[in-house]
This record gives structure tokens, C-alpha cells and sequence, in this order.
């Protein structure tokens, strides 16, 4: 760590260390080191080599007084609103008081948190934990300088591996070009999909009498649960919907790509660097590969094949 100096120290701590263990007298030191002989006399009075604080030894505002400052504090603990419902209170009886200076005096008294009032806010959950083979699949638009693109992207929940493919339409049968390309691709099987309610992965309401949808044969041929969103809820599938404002933000929200390919390629490279390369904190400073290779180690009959098979080399 660096150590932090008042702006107008002309030592730092091995200095000061210096003159408080030397035995020199005022005037050689301050020769030495081309401070004043002042300077080292006080450094040499005394026991730390630390700045001083500054400032008054008990902090006070400046604009507000004593009273005003104990009428704030007491409105706060009685009331326990928020800071900008307190300014609003307040404002009317302290016409000199601000926002700025509201929260400095609740900071001063220790009071500028409210305190945790339990069954004031709903207890958040944690999700649940699943073995690898659990994917979110989604769709995103995309554009070049020749037209429009769709985007299909497939995460897993556990491992953070991505898939992802550039089409020209998001019909359903391109959607289970994308399923059968993305259960051939990972090395693992997969036992759930997670989608929305759009009609490329499943029928709609009013279709009750239809088949069953070439989606939902495909997962069910390869024993996959097929699990949807619920209506209007896009942010229970947030797993894929990130992964698709990352893939945005590394491509075509920062380059300029004057065809499709140009893209593709990038977004190729782009997946690769992810899945071989990016350390995830989620995963405790693995990539998504190591972590399946870890998972594989474990317990092998997860997988179709060797998932060292497609790990990055000389032979690659």
C-alpha cells in the first residue's frame, strides 16, 4: 500500500523514521535532507511517524447550530424516514438546511443508515444450486452495415460456458438448428433449458389443439426438460439476458463491421476468449473450460465425451 501524505509534507515516514533514530544535531540533519531545522524538530518530539489529523477535534457544521443539529437528530431516530422525506420535513422549520448538509449531520451522529427493520422488505432468495446441464437460451437482434441479424445465445447456469449463433431469420426451425448445434457442441449432457414464451420455442396459448412443438420433440428425443418464463417476467431468464449485453458491448456496441462475416468471425473469437480465457469471480477465478474440466473429474457420467478433447493447444 502507498502511503498517503498531507498535501504539504515535505518528508515521508522513512524520513521522519530517520531523524527520530539518528543522534545528529538539528542543524545536520536539516543539511542532509534540505529541510528546515524546524522540521526535523518536530519530528524528533515525536513517537509516530504519522501526519497529525487536521482539522477541529470535534466535528461541527458550519451553517447549521447546536439546536438545529439536536432537531434533526431527534426527528431522524423518531421518525426513521428517509433522507430526502427528512429534507422535506425539515426544510420548512431549517430553511437554511440542504441535502448535502442533511446527510453530513446524520453522518457526524451515526445515523445516516436506517437501521434493518426486519418484514419491511422481501427476504431475497438465493438461486437454487444445479449440477451442470442446466441452460438459458435467448434471442437478441444485432446489426451490420448489410442489414439485421439474430442472435442466439445458450448459457449454463453453472458452468458460465456460452454458445452462441448469428442467423438471418429466428423462425422456429432456425431455433432447432440452434438447439441440435448446441446439444452437439457441449460436452456434457444437458438436462434442463430455460426459454420464454416466444413462439419459436413453444405453442401459443391459443394453439392448444396443436402438435406438440419441434422445440419441445427435440428436448424431449434427448431427455431434456423444456421450463419457460413466466409471462411478462423477462428477468427470470437474467443468466442469458446478460450474456447477451456482454456479447453487445464486446462487439457491435464498440466495432463498426461492414458485413456479416466480419461478426461472425469476431464473435467467434470473442466466445472462445470467454470460455477459455475469462477467470469468473462466480467461479472462484476459473474459466468456464477449466470449471467443466474440473466437474468432469468428479463425476464422469455427466459427460458424452472427454471435455479435454476441445481445450485450447498447440494441436488445436
Amino acid at each position: 500500500m502507498g502511503q498517503i501524505l498531507h498535501g504539504c509534507a515535505s518528508t515521508t515516514a522513512a524520513l521522519r523514521r530517520a531523524i527520530q533514530n539518528s543522534q545528529e544535531s538539528l542543524k545536520q540533519l536539516a543539511s542532509r535532507y534540505h529541510i528546515n531545522a524546524k522540521t526535523v524538530a518536530k519530528w524528533r518530539k515525536r513517537t509516530t511517524v504519522e501526519d497529525s489529523p487536521m482539522g477541529p477535534h470535534q466535528p461541527r457544521s458550519t451553517v447549521l447550530t447546536a439546536n438545529q443539529e439536536a432537531t434533526i437528530v431527534a426527528f431522524r431516530r423518531q421518525t426513521l424516514l428517509p433522507l430526502d422525506d427528512c429534507l422535506y420535513a425539515l426544510q420548512a422549520s431549517i430553511p437554511n438546511l440542504t441535502r448535502s448538509g442533511l446527510h453530513r449531520c446524520l453522518q457526524r451522529h451515526g445515523i445516516s443508515r436506517l437501521p434493518n427493520i426486519s418484514g419491511d422488505k422481501p427476504v431475497k432468495k438465493k438461486f437454487a444450486s444445479y449440477p451442470i446441464g442446466y441452460f438459458h437460451i435467448d434471442i437478441a437482434e444485432v446489426n451490420t452495415e448489410e442489414g439485421r441479424l439474430y442472435l442466439f445465445v445458450g448459457i449454463d447456469r453453472t458452468s458460465k460456458f456460452a454458445y452462441a449463433e448469428l442467423h438471418l431469420n429466428q423462425t422456429r426451425d432456425t431455433t432447432c438448428r440452434f438447439l441440435r448445434q448446441l446439444i452437439a457442441v457441449v460436452p456434457y449432457h444437458i438436462h434442463t433449458i430455460l426459454t420464454d414464451n416466444g413462439i419459436q420455442f413453444t405453442n401459443r396459448l391459443k394453439d392448444k389443439w396443436a402438435f406438440k412443438h419441434l422445440f419441445d420433440r427435440i428436448c424431449h428425443q434427448h431427455d431434456i426438460e423444456h421450463r419457460l418464463t413466466k409471462v411478462n417476467h423477462p428477468w427470470t431468464n437474467g443468466q442469458v439476458e446478460r450474456m447477451n449485453r456482454t456479447i453487445k458491448e464486446a462487439t457491435v456496441k464498440r466495432y463498426y463491421y461492414q458485413t456479416h462475416h466480419q461478426l461472425k468471425d469476431h464473435l467467434q473469437l470473442f466466445l472462445t476468449a470467454y470460455n477459455f480465457a475469462k477467470r469468473l469471480k462466480t467461479l472462484k477465478g476459473l474459466t468456464a473450460y477449466e470449471f467443466i474440466i474440473k466437474c468432469w473429474q468428479n463425476d464422469k457420467k455427466r459427460f458424452k465425451i472427454n471435455p479435454h478433447h476441445h481445450t485450447l493447444g498447440l494441436n488445436n
